[in-house]
């Protein structure tokens, strides 16, 4: 038996609708920074709500590519580093930079972060935009007036990391590493900052 007419098209237009994926029409921007071993940073990011995607990489090299072995021997001048991908609708760079600087390292630390040394694993960030270099300008000035900062602002290309170092807080949180320097970095961020919370 026919559909009335007068049903077909909502019909219609909820399953054309349905079939499009709700992230389809969402904005999204990217932020790439380096504040020690990447797999905190990362773990921190992926528990912020507006996040859309977290990857653990290198950035700011003098290399064309990079590696974890060729990082380490800290001669390519990479950074460990994290690519954020967000939904500005939802949170603004200048809140992810305060949550950097609050929870994922320490902006102080020069050149090392918790257990890690070398300039592998320093403070820096990367802007995408000139609108994102502003802010983080205006970012660094103001934190440098409360406390020390020795992050800078660098350019260069970012590189994914290995597929073990992806996610490797969310898949191993009973490592001991992951226990003891990282674990305490999701409990700053869900305590100081709950409105930034996502589970």
């Amino acid at each position: 038996m026919p559909m009335p007419r007068t049903r077909t098209l909502p019909l219609l237009l909820s399953i054309l609708l349905a079939a499009v994926p709700a992230s389809a029409s969402a904005r999204t921007e990217t932020a790439v920074l380096a504040g020690g071993c990447f797999w905190g940073v990362e773990g921190v990011f992926e528990h912020v709500r507006g996040v859309k995607d977290v990857v653990s990489g290198y950035a700011g090299g003098t290399r064309a590519t990079a590696n974890y072995r060729d990082v380490s021997s800290e001669r390519t001048g990479h950074a460990e580093a994290v690519r954020i991908t967000y939904d500005p609708d939802i949170i603004r760079y200048s809140e992810l930079l305060k949550i950097y600087a609050a929870v994922a390292h320490n902006p102080g630390e020069l050149n090392r972060q918790g257990p890690d040394e070398g300039t592998s694993y320093r403070s820096a960030v990367f802007p995408q935009s000139a609108e994102q270099r502003a802010v983080a300008q205006r970012f660094l000035a103001a934190l440098s007036q409360r406390r020390k900062v020795v992050t800078k602002i660098e350019t260069g290309a970012f590189f994914p990391a290995e597929a073990e170092h992806q996610d490797f807080l969310r898949r191993n949180p009973r490592h001991s590493y992951i226990v003891r320097w990282d674990m305490p970095k999701l409990a700053a961020l869900k305590k100081a900052y709950p409105s930034y919370w996502r589970g």
